[in-house]
């Protein structure tokens, strides 16, 4: 059995949530951070990229910065920036963008669980990002931003949570990239007891932050420290969005071969109409191509970034180790093919690759092989906000059949 519990947060009040609510701290860089926290001292980055607060020639990963990050979350909870819930509590998180909408529970999952496999990851994590988390969640005592997790197809899950939208929401907050993000205290005990009949989770966005939460747990005393904060969200209604490629110090020679082995077809247009194709940019034109097909069954090979991976960057452009290769860039779909191309025609890259995107159901085929994907093959999108539910060590959270509840408003 699963282990999900509800918590007693830490939240800002609901008429200074706008001021609060930030964006994730891995979708920025620390120059894109102070810009967005500009005149904005109580926003969330300050909390979770701290550096922002120190000078600019601070080194990210100084002591001084995981230390000012947790001056400034002690100082939100000490001047009523933030308040905390009176009784653990479960949430129920919806995100609008556009036409689509998902909605997931907000609730505290376990480190063991993560341990142990049943919270399943398909990326591999980078050390010195886990390194970087581990301090932020040490120095903190607290878990400031959640990971998304994908619920398998689960009867009567959405429904459950459906449910709770005819109540009054804790928050209602649209961003300025018009994006909703409505949250409620839950008035059912339902949506949790459901999940934890659940088989097991897998991990859509977070997976620094799960091995992050692992590694402080077996640093830290308190007994929630071996809980950390997620946003699970019904499998069906979950999208991916493409993630793109960018290559630099490409030669004349290596894209004569690309085109030789791979020629363009006929239809061509900055996106690839279906998976086992991509769209390439350069000299101002966009070309589609057929990818190589795959010597493998395996499911992570057979994936639209493996083939790509496998078949035309190692052979052709000599790019073995993408994790670690400089030459290659990593551009969510977010961004559009428009930023694939202003970077080809400012000269910043030499050539893009715009791909299909990965599917939940071959997410999840390579989850369950217990194989990993190739790095950056998924964005997911929209992304959670920051700032308005934080879990803080040391703060009770309730057991799955007997945590008190708050009563809808």
């Amino acid at each position: 059995m699963l282990r999900i519990r509800p918590f007693r947060a830490w939240r800002p009040k609901p008429e200074t949530t706008s001021e609060v609510a930030c964006v994730p701290y891995d979708v920025i860089d620390t120059d894109e951070a102070r810009v967005l926290a500009a005149g904005k001292p109580r926003s969330f980055l300050h909390v979770i990229r701290p550096e922002i607060g120190l000078p600019p020639s601070t080194d990210i990963h100084a002591d001084s910065v995981y230390e000012k990050g947790r001056v400034v979350l002690d100082q939100f909870c000490a001047d009523g920036t933030l308040i905390q819930e009176d009784e653990p509590t479960w949430y129920i998180y919806r995100i609008v963008m556009g036409t689509h909408s998902q909605i997931g529970l907000f609730c505290l999952v376990s480190t063991d669980d993560y341990d142990a496999g049943l919270i399943v990851r398909h990326e591999l994590t980078r050390p010195d990002k886990e390194d970087d988390r581990t301090r932020h969640i040490i120095t903190q005592g607290a878990h400031a931003e959640p990971v998304l997790l994908i619920a398998p197809r689960l009867a009567g899950f959405a429904d459950a949570l459906r449910a709770e939208e005819a109540h009054t929401p804790l928050y209602d907050l649209t961003t300025d990239d018009g994006i909703r993000h409505t949250i409620w205290r839950a008035a059912s005990m339902l949506p949790g007891r459901m999940l934890t009949q659940a088989d097991r989770l897998y991990v859509a966005d977070g997976h620094h932050r799960c091995k992050a939460a692992s590694r402080a747990a077996t640093k830290l005393t308190e007994p929630d420290a071996k809980f950390f904060p997620a946003v699970i969200f019904p499998q069906e209604q979950l999208r991916i969005m493409p993630y793109n490629r960018v290559l630099t110090s490409v030669s004349q020679a290596q894209v004569d071969a690309f085109l030789t082995q791979f020629p363009a077809l006929p239809e061509s247009g900055p996106t690839p109409g279906n998976r086992g194709r991509i769209s390439v940019y350069r000299a101002g034109q966009w070309t589609t191509h057929d990818l190589p097909s795959s010597t493998s069954v395996k499911a992570d090979d057979m994936l639209d970034a493996s083939r790509l991976q496998n078949g035309i960057l190692e052979p052709v452009f000599g790019i073995e180790n993408p994790r670690t290769d400089t030459r290659i860039g990593f551009i969510g779909g977010i961004r559009g093919t428009k930023e694939l191309e202003r970077l080809v025609d400012s000269g910043k890259a030499d050539l893009a690759i715009s791909m299909h995107p990965t599917s939940i159901v071959e997410l999840i085929a390579v989850s369950d092989a217990g194989l990993l994907m190739p790095p950056k093959s998924t964005w997911f999108e929209p992304k959670l906000r920051s700032g308005l539910l934080i879990h803080r060590m040391g703060a009770s959270y309730g057991r799955i059949n007997d945590a008190p509840l708050h009563a809808p408003q």
